[in-house]
């Protein structure tokens, strides 16, 4: 029996060899970790130098997007130092690391569209009480308890992990993930697997009372007046792809992660597991940044803030010409 300390490294056996095109694929990686950086920073500085946006949908906004940051940096520089790498391992306390920043990350996702939708709930069935059930103190609150706990639960997880005797250091994974260091274990792990079963059902019932809050905001949208549709349905579209998006991705994720998908091609499996971490922090920007109208009109304006001076200034000089110009046509005449 092999106990945890012996255990000084693992490898990632979800890694093949794919000759000079593992530069091709650093650099499409590395673009899209780029471009999830440029999204998501952009419309947090929008949110924060604008007075206009500090309200708390837009909050909640802003602690969504330092959300998906934090959970990128987990993943994908670890990815691309694996891509270029030839020997796939990484030591146990980084695995532990990364798998306390991806799983903070799925757990702070899930509390924050859950905080998100009890803000348009009160918003559009409470639209009397909103300002005063929604205040400044409760919003900061409510941002705390998201990250907070998220942070303990995960702590919990990981220190109930750091007791268990592994018995191989091999992982079928692209990355370090909870539930295949606990596969590796050679000691009992029924208080994991217990822990493991209450953690999965708090997040089953949070996502639930997610759809809940919004099937109620649609039936007070849809006893409401042509206007009062259009506006929250546009408001809580958003809300709505982003939490479908990411349910599918981690249901993906378990159902990879606890059933024999070997008859899957590999490059599929890589997909669906990488998935809800890869794709989320680029889809937010673009679904919240196209689709909420005051974050899509600032934006344009930063966008083109250096542009339209030019026109402006080429406009003047037009105008400054043109009575000139018909002063010497009339002279002419």
């Amino acid at each position: 029996m092999i106990n945890f300390t012996e255990v000084s490294y693992l490898t990632f056996g979800a890694y093949f060899d794919i000759g000079h095109f593992k530069y091709l694929f650093f650099w499409i990686i590395m673009c899209f970790y780029v471009a999830i950086i440029c999204a998501n920073v952009l419309l947090i500085v929008v949110i924060c130098l604008n007075r206009s946006l500090h309200e708390p949908m837009y909050i909640f906004l802003c602690n969504l997007f330092v959300n998906e940051l934090f959970g990128s940096t987990g993943l994908f520089p670890f990815l691309l130092v694996q891509i270029l790498s030839d020997i796939h391992i990484v030591s146990v306390f980084f695995c532990f690391l990364q798998i306390f920043c991806l799983y903070t990350y799925v757990n702070v996702q899930f509390y924050n569209l859950a905080v998100m939708s009890y803000d348009r709930y009160l918003a559009i069935c409470c639209p009397l009480q909103y300002n005063t059930r929604m205040t400044s103190n409760k919003v900061c609150v409510l941002i705390v308890l998201t990250w907070l706990f998220p942070v303990i639960v995960i702590v919990i997880m990981i220190s109930l992990n750091a007791s268990l005797q592994l018995c191989g250091n091999n992982i079928d994974r692209l990355n370090c993930d909870n539930y295949s260091l606990v596969k590796l274990a050679c000691s009992d792990t029924s208080v994991n697997n217990i822990y493991g079963l209450i953690y999965s059902f708090t997040v089953l019932i949070l996502v639930f009372v997610i759809f809940y809050t919004y099937i109620r905001i649609l039936k007070v949208c849809l006893s409401g007046s042509k206007q009062t549709r259009q506006k929250a349905v546009s408001t809580c579209t958003p809300h709505l792809a982003s939490l479908l998006n990411f349910t599918f991705g981690c249901f993906f994720e378990v159902l990879q992660s606890r059933f024999n998908m070997s008859s899957v091609p590999i490059i599929l499996r890589i997909f669906l597991s990488l998935y809800f971490l890869t794709c989320q922090p680029i889809f937010n920007p673009l679904m919240y940044g196209l689709n909420l109208t005051k974050i899509r009109i600032i934006c344009k304006s930063l966008v083109l803030s250096k542009i339209t001076p030019r026109f402006r200034t080429g406009g003047r000089m037009l105008e400054a010409k043109r009575p000139r110009a018909s002063v010497e046509k009339a002279g002419e005449v």
